[in-house]
């Protein structure tokens, strides 16, 4: 019942939150001197045609108007066409989507078994030369940039050594497409030779998003640990002489990781924002690249549309995370 109220109160703030969304980005994006009417019109055309252009496209209505007939498109099922495809941006997205989740999947598995355990032995070594060099490695995952970081290892292990991919997501065409994930298409399909061509083309970028995503992990997982391993309970168990391991592993786990469980759906949505640039820079086929060729053109609808499906999955993302915390804290639903 608990779990049925926090869902009901979650989905009672998701259309406001995102109008707001939708609202902030429209009038920043309308406020930038660039004119998406002369892009669309062709670069010889003339200010009749551009003006006739602003026309058809709205252009010529003041922003609220079309803010307001945009939302009410958007209620009818309608994310308009994109100025740079020319393809309604509903499409656009759909055929991208499967990219951007399975590289954000992907690095949040990565991230996770990397940084749980990793957050684990930091905390059970406190203070110990582990510990620090574990922080300092955190420290620098976090304040290293992504897109310097993504550079780097391309001139290192692209250029220099030669043994990953320098961009894309597989040689060639890829495996036959159903589901759009190239992992789950190679296996449906017993492709090995695409499913191990696509394991290779995703090092680098799972690479350049796990490290902060890691780090933080790390950092949170240390914390609760940490805090776990002084409660009362634990002081309990370990005079009645159970084994450490047993402890941790039973009783201190469960607990130490409500806060790290929460950061994961939090550290999914940042990696749906961080993919805009990794994914530009690995020429990664998904919604990022798509996002940054429509701001480089001022293509609205498109960068709205992609607005809209980050925001609904990062509210998503953040509901389920809610509900998981909830069944492994009961108390966090009260």
């Amino acid at each position: 019942m608990r779990i049925l109220v926090l869902v009901v109160n979650r989905m009672v703030w998701f259309v406001p939150t995102l109008l707001g969304l939708l609202a902030i980005v429209f009038f920043i994006s309308h406020v930038i001197p660039a004119d998406p009417a002369a892009f669309a019109a062709g670069e010889n055309a003339s200010a009749a045609t551009i003006a006739e252009m602003r026309q058809r496209l709205g252009l010529d209505q003041p922003l609220h108007i079309q803010f307001l007939r945009y939302v009410q498109s958007i209620f009818t099922g309608d994310m308009g066409r994109s100025i740079y495809t020319g393809r309604p941006v509903s499409e656009d997205l759909l055929s991208r989507l499967p990219a951007t989740l399975e590289l954000t999947l992907v690095t949040v598995v990565v991230a996770t078994l990397v940084g749980v355990p990793l957050g684990v032995v930091a905390a059970l070594k406190r203070n110990s030369w582990i510990d620090h060099a574990l922080r300092l490695v955190t420290i620098a995952g976090l304040a290293i940039a992504s897109f310097w970081f993504a550079i780097l290892l391309q001139l290192f292990f692209s250029m220099q050594l030669g043994i990953t991919p320098l961009t894309g997501r597989v040689e060639g065409w890829g495996p036959e497409p159903i589901t759009g994930f190239y992992v789950i298409d190679s296996l449906i399909n017993w492709d090995m030779e695409t499913l191990l061509d696509a394991f290779h083309h995703m090092v680098l970028p799972v690479a350049t998003l796990a490290l902060p995503a890691a780090a933080t992990i790390v950092r949170f997982t240390r914390a609760g640990v940490l805090n776990a391993l002084e409660s009362s309970y634990v002081l309990y168990e370990t005079a009645m002489g159970y084994p450490r391991w047993q402890i941790v592993w039973k009783y201190v786990l469960r607990n130490a990781l409500i806060g790290t469980v929460t950061q994961i759906g939090l550290i999914f949505g940042i990696l749906l924002a961080g993919a805009v640039v990794v994914e530009a820079v690995f020429d990664w086929p998904g919604l990022g690249l798509f996002a940054v060729n429509s701001i480089l053109n001022s293509d609205y609808n498109a960068v709205m549309g992609f607005t809209l499906v980050a925001g609904t999955m990062f509210i998503v993302v953040n509901l389920v995370v809610d509900i998981l915390q909830g069944l492994i804290d009961p108390r966090e639903t009260r």
